[in-house]
């Protein structure tokens, strides 16, 4: 007698990361302001198991006040301890600085990755982030490039209360 068998395995399939917010205590929707290279800003954070996303709206601090905005997301790759402070990494696009182009100031567009330290409770969110990435070449009507595409540093603090 042959005695075949054969065994098979289901694993589902997802290409979602841990969900590691999953019982945390921090408000789902907080409101706060900050600073982000050179703009000062308002932003409202959603807090869900995956991470913090957050939308960066505000001005530059130049000449004209030029709008700029951002939007980014951050998931929590080391968790330290109370709460769920720790170290998020995330990533970033929007405006992220303002030059002189022909007389006037223009936001220029860009995007990248940053490395944050959240202390996050169900009363306030408080980020500290590093940032490198890059933005669009800017030229002036003369063809001349005002500003390269190179890497750039992106410093940020935010502070948000929970609604």
């Amino acid at each position: 007698m042959i005695l075949m068998t054969s065994t098979a395995y289901a694993h589902e399939q997802t290409f979602l990361p841990d969900a590691k917010l999953t019982d945390a205590q921090a408000s789902t929707w907080n409101i706060g302001a900050g600073f982000t290279k050179k703009m000062i800003h308002i932003n409202p954070e959603w807090v869900n198991p995956y991470g913090i996303g957050y939308v960066k709206g505000g001005v530059f601090l130049d000449d004209d006040k030029t709008l700029g905005a951002q939007v980014g997301f951050r998931y929590p790759a080391h968790l330290t301890g109370k709460d769920k402070n720790g170290y998020y990494v995330g990533v970033y696009a929007g405006h992220i600085q303002s030059k002189r182009v022909d007389g006037e100031y223009e936001a220029r567009l860009g995007g990248g990755v940053d490395l944050a330290y959240v202390m996050l409770s169900s009363e306030r969110i408080s980020t500290f982030s590093i940032g490198i990435g890059a933005g669009e070449e800017l030229t002036n009507r003369n063809g001349d490039v005002v500003a390269e595409t190179e890497p750039q540093l992106q410093f940020s603090y935010t502070l948000s209360i929970g609604l």
